[in-house]
């Protein structure tokens, strides 16, 4: 047990996985999207400082279990809906019900 902080990480860092910045930045970000607005995996991809990582965003949200992300507002750049941890046929009735009218396709 006394070797367990030595493992990893640098001075003053935990030697253990913590969050990373971009994850942070992209819940951050989704948290923010006002009722009735969506925002694409792409477009919250570039405004966390990586234009190319939307399926990391998809990754990110699909593992997010925090009910006041609202990972139902990013739909895909198709229009689509795309995926939703809670189920597809929720995001959309969410969407919906928020006033944002989605593609029947998912």
């Amino acid at each position: 047990m006394r070797d367990y902080a030595k493992v990893g990480g640098k001075k003053g860092k935990p030697g253990y996985w913590t969050p990373s910045m971009f994850r942070n930045k992209v819940l951050k970000m989704v948290a923010g999207i006002p009722k009735g607005k969506v925002l694409t995996y792409q477009e919250v991809a570039k405004r966390a400082g990586n234009l190319k990582a939307s399926r990391a965003v998809g990754n990110i949200l699909h593992k997010n279990c925090d009910p006041l992300i609202p990972c139902h507002r990013v739909i895909r750049s198709d229009g689509e809906i795309g995926g939703y941890n809670r189920g597809n046929i929720l995001k959309k009735e969410l969407l919906k019900k928020e006033g944002f009218e989605a593609n029947d396709k998912y």
